[in-house]
């Protein structure tokens, strides 16, 4: 299991679970469509590149709110990617 995931520090950085689950499930996406880690890889799993990319603040989710829809989630990276 991934230690950081064990403690309640990693969700409230996010604000909940749901926001953790979401942020983490979008982020997997961009990393299986291609997209390059933000921190060094190092043998580690995409799971664990993500926890550790919100852990230091690399990545975040944002609000993007529509004239005729309701709010959806966006990711937002606050580090350009390589």
């Amino acid at each position: 299991m991934i230690e950081a995931l064990k403690s309640n520090e990693v969700v409230d950085k996010v604000g909940g679970r749901f926001k953790l689950c979401a942020l983490i499930q979008r982020r997997l996406e961009e990393l299986l469509d291609g997209a390059r880690p933000m921190v060094e890889r190092n043998g580690r799993s995409d799971l664990q590149i993500v926890v550790d990319e919100i852990e230091q603040g690399l990545i975040d989710i944002e609000y993007a709110t529509g004239d005729d829809s309701a709010d959806e989630l966006e990711l937002s990276d606050t580090v350009a990617l390589l």
